[in-house]
């Protein structure tokens, strides 16, 4: 149905009851099971065949802290999540409660960051999954990488990866929810397979426990540790959590599925990253850690490992999952970002088309093909699975400042609205998950942090655009609410340049005392940006509507 159509039948209704109206088309055919394997086919990725290695390169040992430190942070962000997500049921959410709590400008700026961060995920599985085939005993595949860069043959291979994550998502909500839980089922028994029979083969105590080398557990201190959350590919993998909450508006009931999926993925992905961090800590040979865990190299870690203890079928199995893995997280991502696209189109800071539900098949087609053409862009542009990492860690910890700040500002601009889920202590969780999203920023090493403001401010003109066609109606609220965020950004970013040179500054902040100062600065900028939100226009319209529901 059309928003002229709604317009026709419901004489009178704001274009803000319109979008609403529209989502409501989208169909509730998700149950809690497949919501969850959702959450966990997108945690659950290229993160588990890299992440253990890259992890213990930064950290050693300290890796396991590192992933059991990252999953309870990212459970604050799944906590509070859920308590939006099923106070307001809507099909791309994430990009959505920004506008709700502060207005047009903040929720801009951070449903371009949350966009920019999964959608760019979607080329980057495609070409895990082929850069991991170019170790495959083919001549064909030796031609896969050409000087460590993905060949011309090998990004046609990854774009017909993205192709079938398209069809699967093409045809609506039930064939993507039946086809990634069969992937999901896979994904998480191959790794517990793999870890397990590693062990099993082959298993060094005094590597996990620090005993084999001179410097212990923590070779490289609580930086390296510190380090690793951010920028190993552990905030990059547990970042899946954000899926459920984008697939809420098609969820049957919301109250029940949306905490179970949410806080379930994540904690069962953490039980099998942190199984996968002991196994790999273990197997490898303690002769190749003598001059340390940071110069042991593997281009494929897990099944190089089992080819060295002759465990052959589990290589293969490997290999295989390496396609798998990578390509049911890429499906799920391919949903995700189409409703994302559709909440922005809702927002009116997109084309109407992106947002049209497709009337049988129940899903927003044009999001669904705008996406397709931004990841040909991206695997056009990046031709390596790590060229595109630090930008989507970055991106990812701006999406997550967020979620808190709208949480407790809607508890006191929205307090009559209904809250299936309501997090106890809020004020306690809600600023301390800010203050740990400003650390991750911060721990992400300058000069990654620069980054965001070009990130952000590149998408200005769009904004700008959208703004003039509507007349800059109510431009003055929305900038006086996201005040805190413009200067919250370079405020962190000088942080970093002069923070400690463990964190890649120039160390005029010691070490020690500048997360003392990033924590303190933080808790100033969380408290602001709470008391900015007020009750906008579109909250307004959404909470009528939330409410005859």
């Amino acid at each position: 149905m059309k928003l002229l159509d709604l317009l026709k039948r419901k004489k009178g209704t704001s274009l803000e009851s319109c979008y609403t109206l529209m989502a409501g088309q989208l169909k509730r055919d998700v149950g809690p099971w497949a919501l969850m394997f959702t959450g966990l086919g997108s945690i659950i990725g290229s993160g588990w065949l890299f992440g253990a290695a890259r992890a213990a390169n930064l950290a050693g040992p300290g890796a396991i802290f590192a992933w059991l430190m990252g999953m309870g942070i990212v459970l604050l962000f799944a906590l509070l999540g859920a308590e939006l997500g099923t106070m307001m049921p809507e099909s791309g959410g994430m990009v959505r409660y920004a506008r709700y709590s502060h207005g047009s400008l903040l929720g801009f700026f951070t449903a371009w960051a949350n966009w920019i961060s999964i959608v760019s995920v979607i080329p980057i599985e495609a070409e895990a999954s082929v850069q991991y085939m170019s170790s495959w005993p083919y001549p064909w595949a030796q031609h896969l990488m050409v000087n460590g860069e993905l060949s011309g043959f090998a990004q046609l291979l990854a774009a017909g990866l993205v192709v079938v994550y398209f069809l699967l998502n093409y045809w609506g909500v039930k064939l993507f929810a039946r086809s990634n839980s069969v992937i999901t089922v896979f994904k998480i028994i191959i790794p517990a397979v793999t870890a397990g029979a590693l062990m099993a083969s082959s298993f060094h105590p005094g590597n996990v426990s620090g005993a084999t080398s001179a410097d212990g557990m923590l070779p490289y201190g609580l930086a390296g540790v510190l380090t690793a959350i951010a920028t190993s590919g552990i905030i990059f993998a547990f970042n899946g959590f954000q899926s459920p909450l984008n697939l809420v508006g098609e969820a049957r009931n919301p109250a029940r599925s949306v905490p179970f999926a949410v806080v379930g993925s994540v904690l069962l992905a953490g039980a099998i990253y942190v199984l996968l961090q002991v196994a790999y800590l273990g197997v490898v040979d303690p002769a190749r850690i003598v001059d340390g865990w940071a110069h042991v190299t593997f281009n494929s870690p897990f099944a190089q490992l089992a080819l060295a203890l002759n465990l052959n079928w589990l290589a293969l199995l490997l290999y295989l999952d390496a396609f798998v893995s990578p390509s049911g997280t890429g499906i799920t991502y391919m949903a995700s970002t189409t409703r994302m696209v559709h909440g922005m189109q809702r927002n009116g800071t997109a084309p109407d088309v992106l947002g049209a539900v497709h009337p049988i098949y129940g899903i927003p087609r044009g999001a669904l093909w705008f996406n397709l053409g931004v990841s040909f862009i991206f695997l056009y542009f990046f031709r390596g699975w790590g060229e595109l990492a630090a930008a989507i860690s970055v991106a990812t910890v701006i999406s997550y400042v967020m979620i808190p700040i709208c949480a407790m500002s809607l508890r006191r601009t929205a307090s009559d609205m209904k809250r299936p889920v309501r997090v106890p202590g809020i004020n306690v969780i809600g600023h301390f998950a800010f203050m740990c999203a400003s650390l991750l920023l911060y721990w992400a090493r300058w000069p990654l942090t620069g980054y965001i403001i070009v990130l952000l401010v590149a998408a200005l003109p769009i904004y700008f655009y959208y703004q003039t066609k509507n007349g800059w109606t109510g431009a003055r609220d929305d900038v006086r609410a996201a005040r805190w965020f413009i200067l919250y950004l370079p405020v962190m970013a000088a942080l970093s340049w002069a923070g400690s040179d463990k964190f890649g500054g120039h160390d005029y902040l010691p070490y020690g005392w500048d997360m003392a100062i990033v924590a303190a600065i933080s808790l100033v900028f969380s408290h602001w940006g709470v008391r900015s939100g007020w009750r906008t226009d579109a909250l307004e319209v959404a909470a009528k509507e939330h409410a005859a529901q």
